[in-house]
């Protein structure tokens, strides 16, 4: 197990099994009956331990966030107010969780996660996350159950460090990623794409960025029609050479707030058809999980399990030999 963000720079050999990040402390002490699903992490990697996706030969911890890297992204004052517990009432409204200690070192935690799978999937082509894709938290504000961008965060590491020069962000999370738009619509190195059902929070939509809507209701065969009219055309028009994946789960047919009608076939079917996309043109994938919401959290952990799933069929179809 590697606890470290310098190691995955430093690995020569590709490994057996895919890279898989993931912290015991992402599910943390929390209300009961909340809306927020907090436990969803800590089942998901009993499951995919449960499926021999994950164990300790590919499991990476990450280590705690520079605040320098954060800083670098979010506004300061922000980012010190969150920390201390000096948030408002109503900025702790609009994220929806409440502050705690222990909020502090998941979230915190999470968007080191999500810069470590890049550095994984630089290394290796290909990396997937247990948590991440908070693509409503803007530079300023939270919203949303999100109060740090773990992708905006993510991608300006790369860029700013010269890992990636042109980074695209693939979010099929069933909401807009609006916050993420927010930190690059003025930017052409950095380039939100968000496939999101058009009825759906936010109300007030982000205008910028590269929005592709889902009509409410959508199935897997018009969902997927959707993304397969249009992923490899942007993929050719903007040329990137490094790509996000934001997985949610929140379009599946059983989620409290989707509003979309996919089944879980139909969500692998999804992840599959990107993540071999990407990986088929030599674009390094880094995947995080999104949304999924759902008063039995195992339901939920299970439908995240079908990104690491469909990530790990891809990994054997690109890194195992042939017989």
């Amino acid at each position: 197990m590697t606890d470290s963000l310098s190691t995955a720079s430093a690995v020569a050999v590709t490994p057996a099994k895919m890279p898989l990040v993931f912290h015991p402390h992402y599910s943390i002490p929390f209300p009961a009956g909340h809306r927020f699903p907090m436990h969803k992490f800590r089942l998901l990697a009993e499951t995919l331990r449960e499926q021999g996706i994950l164990s300790a030969e590919n499991e990476h911890q990450p280590i705690p966030l520079s605040l320098t890297t954060l800083m670098q992204a979010h506004d300061k004052g922000y980012v010190q107010r969150f920390i201390r517990g000096d948030l408002s009432v109503q900025e702790v409204k609009e994220i929806g969780l409440p502050w705690s200690e222990w909020l502090v070192e998941r979230t915190l935690r999470a968007v080191s996660g999500t810069i470590l799978t890049s550095e994984l999937a630089l290394q290796h082509g290909l990396a997937c996350h247990l948590a991440g894709g908070t693509h409503h938290a803007h530079p300023s504000h939270g919203a949303g159950f999100c109060i740090f961008n773990d992708l905006a965060v993510a991608a300006l590491a790369l860029v700013n460090s010269g890992k990636a020069k042109k980074v695209l962000i693939l979010d099929c999370d069933v909401h807009q990623g609006d916050g993420t738009v927010a930190f690059f619509q003025d930017r052409t190195d950095i380039i939100p794409i968000s496939w999101h059902c058009e009825e759906n929070y936010p109300s007030v939509k982000q205008t910028k960025g590269i929005n592709i809507a889902i009509p409410k209701g959508a199935d897997d065969e018009q969902y997927l029609a959707i993304l397969k009219s249009t992923l490899a055309n942007l993929l050719a028009q903007h040329q990137p050479d490094f790509i996000f994946y934001d997985a949610g789960v929140d379009v599946h047919k059983e989620d409290r707030l989707g509003y979309v009608n996919l089944t879980d076939k139909g969500v692998l079917a999804r992840d599959h058809f990107v993540i071999a996309t990407c990986v088929g043109l030599g674009l390094p994938v880094a995947c995080v999980i999104g949304g999924g919401y759902d008063r039995q959290e195992e339901k939920v952990a299970w439908r995240h399990s079908l990104l690491h799933q469909a990530a790990n069929q891809v990994w054997e179809e690109t890194h195992l030999p042939s017989s």
